[in-house]
């Protein structure tokens, strides 16, 4: 793998949960830790978490599907503050960005500002989604990827990688090693949603699928002994 100066790492909101409902601190000190290491290494680093430990949709609820996207937005900024504030005392600088004012919590994304963060040694969080409804924070992690010309997406999963069809249910599913993004979009491989594949797809952004719950997968993503699914371009 050629060294990677600028990734994008997105985590699901679930990983962040613990049963029960709150926050598993354990699971948000170690993914602090191996930022870190990445952080130690001179790699510029952007998150973006979903949000849905706190907010999934309107499963149950007669909602407006904009209300319910505005409140999935605001869920992810909650994640945010909360992670950050474990990677600032992991010994790492921060930031929260979002596509929107949000008071004083959080500073309105713009590419310039974000490029001088970097500079800075700040660990940028990309919040609220793209700031409109109807776009998942897939979308918004492949978009920002993009704004900030980031190398690669690093997508942390429930699951170790891209599978021909879904391995809890078909024991004799097949994982992929690695595949172009044209064949995640021509399968409809449920990677990361389609829009998302496909601003992937016309951009030319790589991402690297992997568990989040293998020992240090957030480290070994970037290096030789990355064991998820690589997607080119």
């Amino acid at each position: 793998m050629k060294p990677l100066k600028r990734v994008m790492l997105k985590l699901s909101g679930e990983a962040l949960a613990k049963e029960g409902g709150g926050y598993n601190e354990d699971e948000i000190k170690s993914i602090a830790a191996q930022v870190k290491v990445l952080y130690d290494q001179g790699i510029e680093i952007a998150i973006v978490i979903g949000g849905g430990n706190l907010w999934r949709g309107r499963t149950g609820v007669e909602i407006d599907r904009p209300k319910s996207d505005s409140i999935g937005m605001l869920a992810t900024i909650m994640n945010c503050i909360y992670v950050s504030e474990h990677f600032r005392y992991a010994g790492m600088k921060t930031c929260i960005m979002t596509p929107f004012v949000c008071s004083t919590f959080t500073e309105q994304f713009s590419k310039d500002k974000a490029n001088e963060y970097f500079e800075q040694k700040k660990v940028l969080f990309f919040a609220g989604g793209t700031g409109h409804p109807y776009f998942s924070t897939d979308t918004a992690m492949v978009l920002r990827a993009i704004e900030i010309n980031a190398d690669c997406i690093l997508a942390a999963k429930s699951i170790d990688g891209v599978y021909d069809k879904d391995p809890g249910k078909n024991p004799d599913a097949k994982k992929f090693d690695k595949l172009t993004i044209e064949e995640v979009v021509e399968k409809k491989l449920q990677v990361i949603d389609l829009a998302a594949s496909i601003l992937c797809m016309e951009n030319r952004m790589p991402m690297r699928l992997f568990s989040l719950y293998e020992e240090n997968s957030i480290i070994k993503s970037i290096s030789d002994d990355f064991n998820g699914t690589e997607i080119t371009v």
